[in-house]
């Protein structure tokens, strides 16, 4: 898998959530420390910060791409900030070139959140190690899955050794077996989903182009439904991965009717499309209360959570089309075209 995304090294995990922890430990992050991050994602990218007893700080996203806005992120960096965790959402790359060039500002580390970007590219770059690391899952819904499991990707000698030392009970790669070094616990996932996944890496390419040569139809093809806007995406993404179709909704379209109420009428239809995170993760109950219990032992003023209007705009009128959609015939992308109009027309 990192021979095939262009990086040096590979270090295999439990699963997606662990791959994102891991790179927070390796890179020492802990109390009181700060990731800057997106609120539009899988909560296991805040999770990651706060379960090592660092403090997500939240950035608004872009509404050309849901993901994170490279330009809010200068004014969210405080002493405490450490590392800046994009996430590559639905499988379109992040602005990789200015999200590197304010952590080199600064000082910080970047670790990609690919999660749903398998075989992405950012200007011809596969994602994954364009940051310091980067961060993969193969949970089931994933384009590539063993059921669970996960990997991190980097160019960089230290990072690989220190993130396989964290996965391995703070062993050293060529040391004793019971010498340990740091530290940690053990994040190594199992024979079995290792096995499955090498026989499914040997498709992902043709499944790659699959998935963009489909969704390419399908954004064409929804010009037919008024209310329906794919997103536009960033012209520098050489390859979206498609693990969501992003799309925008408009009730005004729907006779006034919400999101979620459209997404429940086209499941109905035999169509996956969901409307996907029901809001921000800087609102997330989970997030807020351990962020000021970690405030709060540490002896931090308490902060409101950051204000990401974007963000609350897509959880309420953003829909998401699942990548094993983009898998289908092309005739199933009409079929998508066609349960749309006739909810429009109910």
């Amino acid at each position: 898998f990192a021979a095939y995304h262009d990086a040096r090294h590979g270090v295999a995990v439990t699963n997606g959530s662990a791959a994102l922890e891991v790179c927070l430990l390796a890179a020492g992050l802990g109390w009181g420390d700060e990731v800057i991050t997106t609120p539009y994602t899988f909560i296991a990218t805040a999770n990651s910060a706060l379960l090592v007893g660092a403090i997500p700080r939240f950035v608004d996203v872009l509404p050309d791409t849901w993901n994170m806005d490279p330009g809010q992120i200068e004014a969210a960096i405080t002493p405490r900030t450490k590392a800046i965790m994009p996430v590559h959402i639905g499988g379109e790359p992040a602005d990789m070139d200015a999200i590197n060039a304010i952590a080199q500002r600064h000082g910080l580390v970047v670790i990609e959140d690919a999660c749903q970007a398998h075989a992405a590219t950012w200007q011809g770059r596969k994602v994954g190690a364009i940051g310091d690391m980067g961060c993969f899952s193969f949970q089931a819904s994933k384009n590539i899955t063993g059921g669970e499991g996960g990997l991190i990707l980097t160019n960089d000698d230290a990072w690989a050794e220190r993130c396989w030392s964290v996965v391995n009970v703070g062993r050293q790669r060529h040391g004793e077996w019971y010498h340990h070094i740091a530290l940690a616990s053990n994040f190594r996932p199992s024979e079995w989903a290792g096995a499955v996944l090498s026989c499914q890496l040997g498709r992902l390419e043709e499944q790659a182009e699959r998935r963009s040569a489909n969704a390419a139809y399908l954004a064409d093809a929804l010009q037919e439904v008024p209310g329906l806007s794919p997103v536009p995406g960033d012209p520098r993404v050489t390859r979206n991965a498609y693990h969501l179709f992003k799309i925008w909704y408009d009730p005004r379209r729907f006779g006034g009717r919400p999101a979620r109420d459209f997404a429940a009428a086209i499941r109905a239809e035999g169509v996956p499309i969901t409307a996907g995170y029901g809001a921000p993760l800087s609102a997330s109950q989970v997030v807020v209360e351990r962020t000021r219990y970690i405030r709060s032992k540490l002896g931090l003023p308490q902060e409101e959570p950051q204000p990401c209007p974007v963000a609350v705009e897509v959880c309420d009128r953003g829909l998401w089309l699942r990548q094993s959609a983009l898998l289908a015939e092309t005739d199933d992308m009409d079929d998508v075209v066609r349960a749309a109009l006739k909810i429009q027309n109910a």
